[in-house]
């Protein structure tokens, strides 16, 4: 679970660009952590300024 602020990341972005960059986190450590590749889906914010995300592994490998 990631909660809080990325530090390359202004609180002024627009928060489509800060959910890219929080999934592209996600996604690089899984593959370097546990060499797979997942899929990072948001949930609708329950509110304001506030999301949630499902990870789930990717129906194909990283480097197929």
């Amino acid at each position: 679970m990631i909660c809080g602020r990325f530090a390359d990341v202004a609180p002024d972005t627009d928060p489509a660009e800060a959910r890219a960059a929080a999934a592209a986190m996600v996604v690089g450590l899984a593959h370097d952590v546990h060499e797979v590749a997942v899929d990072v889906t948001w949930d609708s914010p329950r509110e304001p300024g506030s999301w949630t995300a499902q990870v789930t592994v990717a129906e194909t490998a990283p480097n197929a």
